[in-house]
């Protein structure tokens, strides 16, 4: 129960690839992926996992191995939180930078094509905000993190 099968470098250099590879198919899965889970992302995300596992550890299901496992994905993590957070470039090519959805009151149908976003979710986005219709919205961006942020236009100019 102790022992592990692999050497102990092992779990470090299959725990960083794995990290890498997930890291690099969800940027590359757009940001809708991360923000709003849907009923088949979340069925996308249990099987990333389980066809994931048998990599990470190798076929060792030791107490040593599991705990250097987790310890190694901790520790990629916080390593790339921090260079993220001290290199605006590195930052923008691991989240990417937001798109904007509408500009003053025009939808951008090849940015919500480009981006995966359905027009309902942009609808429901503006629902939220209590807009009936894209006329009123100043800017709708799709952040980064999968939300929609929407910026009213002011009223005196919508009335006008």
């Amino acid at each position: 129960m102790f022992d592990m099968s692999l050497p102990w470098w092992e779990f470090l250099v299959r725990a960083a690839i794995i990290y890498c590879a997930l890291l690099v198919f969800m940027r590359l899965s757009g940001k809708r992926a991360v923000g709003e889970f849907t009923a088949f992302d979340f069925v996308v995300l249990m099987l990333i996992s389980e066809s994931a596992q048998g990599a990470l550890n190798g076929g060792d299901g030791s107490i040593p191995g599991s705990i250097l496992l987790v310890a190694t994905l901790v520790s990629l993590n916080y390593a790339v939180g921090a260079w993220s957070a001290r290199s605006p470039r590195f930052d923008k090519l691991l989240e990417g930078e937001p798109v904007v959805l509408i500009r003053n009151g025009v939808i951008r149908h090849a940015a919500l094509k480009r981006e995966n976003v359905p027009i309902s979710d942009l609808d429901a986005a503006l629902r939220r905000e209590g807009l009936k219709d894209c006329t009123l919205v100043e800017l709708a961006m799709l952040e980064t993190n999968g939300e929609i942020t929407v910026i009213k236009r002011d009223e005196h100019l919508s009335s006008s």
